[in-house]
């Protein structure tokens, strides 16, 4: 799978992507038809005052009409009213398409990130994405809430302007667009600039929420090692990156709308020394010239906005190519499309039949033709050096990763033809990294699952875990911070272990469990363990060969293959691995004790 990278965006993918864009409206296409209509009466709403001075200079001025000038000024002034009428409604409807695009937007992305696999995390930093979900995203609802829609008003209101300017005069209509060809070759030089440049600030904003979200989460390491001052220096330097971005984007704006502005007021002068001159000459009235500059005015104007819906545009090109890579990103551990269903009841045997693995395409093989079974009821340890290949079995077995050669079963049936529920649901997963969720002690413990609290709290006691939630203010409610902080590693461990436990589950995998836990802990936990895997499926991950002393068969890993297979007696009496790695751990024992 391709990694998610910073760049600021391909070339040459503008109308893909804005078709692309448009297909997010199609939920919400009858809102906005509505909302197009109210633009295009408000376009149309747009000719009636120019239309109405006209009227009052060459008509009723020069005939002393009080009654006709009454009846045109509150003409205008009812126009007026309906325009704001018409404008408050329009942009309440563009606001709330947009708001609910975006909604969909970001489910969609949260959703996609959660169908990915451990590995694309693994390679991708937290903070970039969260850049994609909240920034990139808002950039989007900029487009929705004040571009695509009123992009459709701003063309009608020209061509409508236009029309009635050629259908007044056509001599003043030609030199009122004299200055178009101008405008129109203005935003064609800004236009990859102001890409480039938009792009260039959404990489910024991703490396900094990047830094920013590795080193907020790591300032325990950070105050440790006394790096606040370098840390300080690096993110000044990542902070000055993203204010060059965009004082460069400024400047571009600086230069583009006075442009736009200088060629408006060219458009003006050109328009009254030509209608002045064929005024003074009696071929032009003073209320068709005076006609003309308002509608010129009105004219330029949608057109500052569509430069402005373009600048917009572009910023919505760099984030949607982002969001887009991202929602195309593969998920390469699917569900099957028609799952195969777990006999009943569940006996809980795990199978690997010549499993071959590796994390990339051309990487390093990690598991080599690993082979064993685990029957119901048996407690199956993994030992062995660091990068073994321990952990990445268990990734295997909980489809966190498909292997490239060789199969898994449970039950007989392919790990790969089960559903995610299916098969999760019959796994108590102790991890060796740690994680709580922001939230009462009740719900991280079931998680939301159709588990009891009963159940939970029974959980809990056999583990030990009750003895300090009982210390806790609101016991089983007491809010935990982020990930858990407020506790110590060794009760989050505990909790991790109930958790696991609550469900019940047919098949224990434990990795590293008692890793964190004092030593009165820890022989809870194995009393406790040893209480459950009564016929269950254990697999056991240990470093501590204290902790699996009594497994029905212990597997020995060595650069991912099984070198050794055995009970703990049998594994030492052969004097193989096994017995050089217990030798490691217990050697120094009798000089400590000396010692002491």
């Amino acid at each position: 799978m391709a990694e998610l990278t910073e760049d600021s965006g391909t070339r040459g993918v503008d109308r893909a992507l804005f078709r692309r864009l448009l297909r997010q409206l199609r939920p919400y296409w009858g809102q906005a038809l509505l909302a197009v209509v109210l633009l295009l009466c408000s376009a149309g709403l747009a000719l009636v005052n120019p239309m109405l001075t006209q009227r009052v200079l060459d008509v009723a001025v020069p005939r002393h009409d009080v009654g006709l000038l009454t009846t045109l000024a509150g003409v205008a002034i009812a126009v007026l009213a309906l325009e704001f009428v018409l404008e408050y409604v329009q942009s309440v409807l563009t606001t709330l398409i947009g708001q609910r695009v975006m909604r969909d937007l970001r489910l969609e992305i949260f959703a996609h990130l959660q169908r990915l696999s451990i590995g694309y995390f693994d390679r991708n930093p937290v903070g970039r994405l969260m850049t994609r979900v909240t920034s990139d995203v808002e950039t989007l609802n900029e487009l929705f809430s004040s571009g695509v829609v009123t992009v459709f008003g701003d063309l009608f209101t020209l061509l409508a302007i236009l029309a009635l300017m050629f259908w007044t005069d056509w001599r003043l209509a030609f030199v009122a667009c004299a200055v178009i060809p101008m405008m129109w070759l203005l935003a064609r030089v800004f236009r990859r600039q102001v890409r480039e440049a938009f792009g260039d600030i959404r990489v910024k904003v991703a490396r900094m929420n990047s830094y920013l979200q590795e080193h907020l989460t790591g300032m325990r390491v950070v105050q440790l090692f006394g790096r606040e001052r370098a840390s300080a220096a690096e993110f000044a330097a990542v902070n000055r990156e993203h204010l060059v971005a965009h004082l460069r984007s400024i400047t571009i704006y600086a230069v583009f709308f006075p442009a736009v502005e200088v060629l408006t007021a060219v458009a003006l002068a050109l328009l009254l020394w030509r209608g002045g001159a064929r005024t003074l000459h009696g071929t032009l009235t003073i209320g068709v010239l005076a006609a003309f500059i308002q509608l010129t005015r009105r004219f330029f104007q949608p057109l500052q906005d569509l430069s402005e819906k373009f600048n917009l545009l572009q910023s919505a090109m760099a984030s949607s190519e982002r969001i887009f890579r991202l929602l195309d990103e593969p998920v390469a551990v699917r569900e099957p499309a028609a799952p195969v269903p777990l006999p009943d009841p569940v006996r809980g045997e795990v199978r690997f039949e010549h499993v071959w693995f590796r994390y990339t395409e051309n990487g390093p093989w990690v598991l080599k033709d690993v082979s064993f079974m685990a029957q119901p009821g048996q407690t199956v340890a993994l030992v062995g050096h660091t990068g073994a290949g321990k952990t990445t079995i268990i990734n295997l077995l909980l489809r966190f990763h498909d292997p490239q050669q060789g199969r898994i079963t449970v039950d007989g049936i392919d790990v790969r033809e089960l559903s995610f529920a299916s098969l999760r649901g019959l796994v108590g997963y102790v991890q060796q990294d740690l994680f709580l969720f922001t939230g009462d002690i009740l719900r991280n413990l079931t998680l939301d699952a159709p588990v009891s609290e009963d159940a939970a709290r029974r959980a809990a006691e056999r583990v030990g875990a009750d003895r300090f939630v009982a210390r806790l203010p609101d016991g089983y409610r007491h809010v935990l911070g982020e990930r858990g902080r407020s506790l110590s590693v060794g009760e989050r461990q505990l909790l991790s272990f109930a958790r696991a436990l609550a469900l019940d589950p047919r098949i224990l995998v434990l990795d590293e469990a008692t890793s964190s836990v004092d030593a009165e802990a820890e022989a809870q936990i194995q009393a406790a363990i040893a209480e459950l895997m009564a016929g269950r499926t254990s697999l056991i991950v240990a470093h501590r060969l204290s902790t699996i002393v009594h497994a029905d068969r212990i597997l020995v890993m060595h650069h991912g293959e099984i070198r050794e297979s055995g009970t703990h007696r049998e594994l030492l009496e052969r004097g193989g691995l096994y017995a050089r790695l217990h030798r490691l751990q217990f050697a120094d024992a009798p000089v400590l004790r000396e010692t002491a």
